[in-house]
């Protein structure tokens, strides 16, 4: 049976209260698609503005967290978390940005910690210097689900192609990478990254995003996709506004695809030396 997905795009901001507000009708319209899996963008819960830090609460305290494990109970879905910022330990000095996958029980099926920080200047001046708000992951995370295994990442890591191929060679046949891309280089490479990334692994790719305006002047891409293991794009959110995008995954183009291009399997043994 072909499995049903859906992205949310949101615009979320620094207010943690008002984002789950109007993140949880979006919820319900993703839901009523009749979808299997729906996944939120990165900074799920809070978008914070430059300079602002925290306060940043551990996985079981945040508000945003215990809202999306209702949501996938009242609805019966598997949900993704895009990311979140929270503390991994009672002592940490800082946060963690991590996504969270609940079952429809409402349970945390999986958990990945983002292992690639964004720390760039663009040519237009923008700089962003996650290293020193964040803590990096430390580990790729595949989780094992009924409809096939989802390989979790979030933005950035979209730019590792390493990373992707581990997740598909251990058994990934959906890569999620849930993301805040700023405008400049979501218009640069978006499409083209994301469509790399399933192309080369055979796989369909999921990749929930930002949208518009933040806080502190931020613009991020929008663009919310659903490509398929071809690289065909399936679906395709707008570039400023929040909403919902669904498709149909069957998943049997995932051994198909791979079957015509067995690269996968070709690059086993390859040892490269200059």
């Amino acid at each position: 049976m072909p499995l049903k997905v859906a992205c949310i795009q949101s615009n979320s901001g620094s207010d943690v209260a008002a984002n789950i507000a109007a993140l949880k009708p979006l919820v319900e319209r993703a839901a009523q698609t009749n979808a299997t899996l729906v996944a939120l963008p990165e900074n799920t819960f809070r978008m914070e503005a430059p300079g602002e830090r925290g306060p940043y609460p551990s996985e079981e305290d945040h508000e945003g967290v215990k809202a999306a494990s209702r949501w996938a109970q009242a609805f019966d879905i598997w949900l993704l978390v895009g990311s979140a910022a929270v503390l991994p330990t009672p002592d940490a000095s800082l946060p963690v940005n991590r996504s969270l996958l609940f079952n429809p029980q409402g349970e945390v099926a999986a958990r990945y910690d983002k292992l690639h920080l964004f720390d760039v200047t663009l040519s237009s001046g923008e700089r962003y210097a996650e290293s020193a708000k964040f803590t990096r992951g430390e580990k790729p995370t595949l989780a094992v689900t009924p409809f096939g295994g989802l390989g979790m990442t979030i933005c950035y890591d979209v730019r590792f192609p390493a990373l992707y191929r581990t997740l598909a060679k251990a058994g990934a046949a959906i890569l999620a990478v849930p993301s805040a891309f700023t405008h400049a280089t979501g218009s640069a490479h978006w499409h083209v990254l994301l469509r790399a990334r399933a192309i080369e692994n055979g796989c369909f790719v999921i990749a929930p995003a930002q949208a518009g305006m933040h806080p502190g002047g931020r613009r991020t891409f929008g663009h919310s996709l659903i490509v398929n293991p071809w690289g065909e794009v399936l679906a395709e959110g707008s570039e400023s506004e929040p909403g919902v995008i669904a498709a149909e995954l069957d998943l049997s183009e995932v051994e198909r695809a791979r079957g015509q291009i067995p690269s996968l399997k070709h690059g086993d043994n390859m040892t490269y030396k200059m």
